[in-house]
C-alpha cells in the first residue's frame, strides 16, 4: 500500500469539494488495490488445502472477504484530512482483517497466514509516522512468533518458512515511503512558512514606504499650518484640508495593502466574543484556551467564530450562546429565534467559500435539543441556531 501525499497532509479529498478533486483524489485507490494480486498465493493455499470441501471453501470465502476488506479501508483511509483520523480508520479494517485471517487460518491450516502482509502495509499508514513504524514492526513481530510456533508444530517445516519474507518486503517498502513523505511534508510546511514570512516582509515594507512618504507630507503641511493660522486663516484651513485628505488617503492605501494578510487569531477571537456576547446581554460560554484545536484548522476556526457571534448579537435575539472547540472544527449554538437556511447560504456565502476552501464542511441548523435543554429557566420555545464547522 502506498500513499501519496498531499500538500498539506495525506488529504485527497476534500469534503464538500467533489467537483473539484483532482486525479490522484479520485484513483488514488489503485494503488492500494493493485497489490491484492499477490492475495492470489494465500488464497489458492486456501483452495488446496488438505482440509474438508466446506473448509476449504469457507477459508477462501474469508480470504476473499479480507481482500475486499484491505481495499475498502485503504479507499476510506485516504479519504480524511489528517493522519490521526486515518489512523483511526485504519484501526477498524486491521481488527476486521486480523479476525478474518485469523478464522481463515483455523479453517483451512497456516497458508491463509500469508495474508499478513496487508495489515503492515495498512498500519504503516494507519496514524503519525512514529506511531504508524512502531506499529507495524509489532505486527510484522507478532506474525513471526506465530509462524514460528507454526513451524514448530507442522509435520513439513519447510513449506512454512517462505511466509517469512513477504511481511518483511513490505515493511521495508511501505515504511520507507512513509518515512519520504513524512520529509516531504515537513519540507512542504517549512517552504509555506518561508513564503509567508517573505509576504511578510513585503507588505512591512510596502506599509512603511506608504505611512513613510503621506506622514512626511502631513508633517510638513501641518507645520504650515501651524504659522498660518493667525496670518491667513483661510490659507490654514485650506493646509488642514488637506491634510485630512492626505490621512484619508494614506489610511485607504494602508488598508489596501495589509488586507490581504489580515490573520485572525483563535486567542483573541475568543476574548473579543466573550466581550461581544456579554455586551449585547447575551451569556456566554466559551473555552478557556483554544489548544484542543488542531495548529492547522485554528486560522479558519477563528474566522467561523468571529463571523459566527457577530450573526448571534445582530440578529438571533438569543439569551445564551455557547462555543465549543475541537481538535477538528468548532460548533456554535444559541437559543435565539433560529436561522433561515436561505438567508444563510446567501449571508454566509463568504464563510461558506472559506471554510470549503479549506476542506472543511459548515452545518448550519437549529441549535441541538441537548443545548436547548440546558436552558435553566423557562420553556424552551424557539429553535435556536447551530453552526459547526468539521474537517
Amino acid at each position: 500500500m502506498t500513499k501519496p501525499a498531499a500538500p498539506d497532509g495525506p488529504v485527497l479529498r476534500r469534503p464538500g469539494a467533489r467537483g473539484s478533486r483532482d486525479p490522484w483524489a479520485r484513483f488514488s485507490w489503485v494503488l492500494g488495490a493493485v497489490w491484492v494480486v499477490f492475495m492470489l498465493f494465500p488464497i489458492a493455499a486456501a483452495s488446496e488445502a488438505p482440509v474438508a470441501d466446506w473448509r476449504r471453501i469457507a477459508g477462501t470465502a474469508l480470504l476473499l472477504l479480507y481482500a475486499a476488506v484491505y481495499i475498502a479501508t485503504y479507499a476510506w483511509m485516504i479519504r480524511t484530512r489528517d493522519w490521526i483520523t486515518a489512523g483511526r480508520r485504519g484501526y477498524i479494517g486491521l481488527a476486521v482483517m486480523t479476525v478474518l485471517m485469523i478464522a481463515a487460518a483455523f479453517l483451512v491450516g497456516p497458508g491463509a497466514l500469508g495474508a499478513g502482509a496487508f495489515l503492515i502495509s495498512i498500519a504503516m499508514f494507519a496514524g503519525p509516522v512514529r506511531r504508524a513504524v512502531v506499529q507495524a514492526v509489532a505486527i510484522l513481530l507478532a506474525q513471526y512468533i506465530v509462524l514460528a510456533a507454526v513451524i514448530l508444530m507442522a509435520p513439513d517445516v519447510y513449506a512454512y518458512y517462505v511466509l517469512f519474507m513477504p511481511p518483511a518486503i513490505v515493511l521495508f517498502s511501505t515504511g520507507l515511503i512513509r518515512i519520504i513523505t513524512a520529509a516531504q511534508e515537513r519540507h512542504d510546511t517549512v517552504e509555506r512558512q518561508a513564503v509567508l514570512v517573505a509576504e511578510r516582509e513585503r507588505v512591512a515594507r510596502d506599509v512603511h514606504d506608504v505611512l513613510g512618504h503621506s506622514l512626511t507630507i502631513v508633517t510638513v503641511k501641518a507645520e504650515l499650518a501651524e504659522r498660518l493660522v493667525d496670518a491667513d486663516p483661510e490659507r490654514a484651513k485650506s493646509e488642514l484640508a488637506q491634510i485630512r485628505s492626505l490621512s484619508r488617503e494614506a489610511l485607504a492605501e494602508v488598508r489596501a495593502t495589509v488586507s490581504g494578510l489580515r490573520v485572525a487569531r483563535l486567542g483573541d477571537e475568543l476574548l473579543a466574543a466573550g466581550d461581544a456576547l456579554r455586551a449585547a446581554g447575551i451569556e456566554a460560554e466559551l473555552p478557556g484556551e483554544p489548544d484542543v484545536v488542531d495548529p492547522r484548522y485554528r486560522i479558519v476556526v477563528a474566522w467561523v467564530l468571529r463571523e459566527a457571534v457577530t450573526n448571534v448579537v445582530r440578529h438571533s435575539a438569543a439569551a445564551r450562546c455557547a462555543v465549543t472547540l475541537r481538535t477538528d472544527g468548532v460548533a456554535i449554538e444559541d437559543d435565539g429565534i433560529g436561522i433561515d437556511l436561505d438567508a444563510a447560504a446567501n449571508g454566509m456565502r463568504g464563510l461558506r467559500e472559506r471554510v470549503e476552501g479549506a476542506g472543511a464542511r459548515m452545518v448550519v441548523g437549529p441549535a441541538s435539543p441537548e443545548f436547548l435543554g440546558a436552558r435553566t429557566a423557562g420553556p424552551v420555545r424557539r429553535p435556536g441556531a447551530r453552526i459547526e464547522v468539521r474537517w
